[in-house]
């Protein structure tokens, strides 16, 4: 395992960080065996770094993860995140107080390495309303008792070393201006070679969310960037690609039309698929070039895995280290960037 610096925080972490979230399943529908297992496994691979959130099964994943690392007996770099809802606005500081203390209880943990907001930031006021918290107005993050003070509140009590945001597409401009107050120290974005645009953005190419190459500013500004989605929610495996199953614990996708879409622009990059080839000249599945992909890209300080089960935490971790693609594959995929992966065909 190779170890990255998370902007400028010296907090080394793995170059394959333990996603926790809902998507992958194991940290919320997996029992305590398999948990621990998984998580014992990348331990020993030389994961150091686990991602959690209080919306992940609803504190399940926070709770599940606290239990095998009191078990295990170690302490990794841990980040975990504050939702707010409509009916947190009134008080956002006193909400990130709160969701921290209780988050703690949950990991059985004094501290986390790093807290973020997980709404994304945006220009435009949003209409908040039941429990989305996907969107957060700008101003709501910088106005007294707004996001901001709640989290540097949190860093000045000892309970966050450091702070950031997530990042949810389309809202460059306002992730700019939080980067630009000097106060965070790690963004969450989401890349992958379906949706590059956080660092590549080919004109003829059309992504629903476009991240307008936020991990170079980010980079330039000392501010690490956790990779989210690298696999476009298990699109790019060669299972899905060809048309095979999801993981028993793995959610699907949002919508049948969406499954379809995905589906469809992945088998355009099949042929990153070589571990069958025998004519091929580094053989590799299509997970694997789709790691190496984001892993090869400025500002990248860890790329989450989402697993489902320990050989998916070994086969994602076999990728540290393996260095970038190959010329041909990167002019394929370029090739398949300007043909909008053949969508409007």
């Amino acid at each position: 395992m190779n170890y990255r610096e998370v902007g400028d925080t010296g907090i080394r972490v793995s170059q394959i960080g333990f996603g926790c979230g809902g998507n992958a399943g194991l940290m919320v529908r997996g029992t305590r065996k398999q948990q621990r297992d998984a998580i014992e496994r990348a331990l020993e691979l030389g994961i150091n770094y686990f991602d959690q959130a209080p919306d992940y099964g609803n504190g399940v994943s926070e709770t599940n993860l606290g239990g095998v690392l009191r078990e295990l007996g170690v302490r990794p770099h841990i980040t975990t995140k504050v939702e707010v809802r409509a009916h947190n606005l009134d008080d956002i500081a006193g909400h990130v107080t709160r969701s921290l203390d209780e988050s703690l209880k949950r990991l059985r943990a004094d501290f986390v390495d790093f807290l973020q907001i997980h709404n994304g930031p945006v220009v435009n006021r949003p209409e908040l309303s039941g429990r989305s918290y996907s969107r957060l107005w700008i101003e709501d993050y910088l106005r007294p008792g707004g996001a901001l003070q709640g989290l540097q509140s949190a860093q000045q009590s000892g309970k966050a070393r450091h702070i950031g945001f997530i990042t949810r597409g389309n809202d460059a401009p306002a992730a700019e201006r939080l980067i630009d107050t000097g106060a965070f120290r790690l963004i969450n974005v989401s890349v992958n070679l379906l949706n590059p645009s956080a660092a590549i953005k080919p004109s003829s190419l059309r992504v629903d969310q476009d991240y307008g190459g936020i991990l170079s500013y980010a980079a330039a500004h000392g501010v690490g960037a956790a990779i989210y989605s690298p696999l476009a929610g298990g699109a790019l495996t060669d299972g899905a690609a060809g048309g095979g199953p999801a993981h028993p614990l793995a959610r699907g996708p949002r919508s049948e039309e969406a499954g379809e879409i995905l589906s469809r622009r992945a088998k355009a990059l099949s042929f990153l698929s070589k571990t069958l080839d025998p004519s091929a000249a580094e053989k590799h599945s299509l997970s694997e070039a789709a790691i190496r992909f984001v892993l090869s890209l400025e500002g990248v300080s860890t790329v989450l895995g989402g697993f489902s089960d320990t050989k998916q935490v070994e086969e994602v971790s076999a990728c540290s280290g393996r260095g970038a693609l190959s010329r041909e594959n990167m002019a394929r995929i370029e090739m398949a960037w300007r043909a909008n992966f053949a969508m409007d065909s």
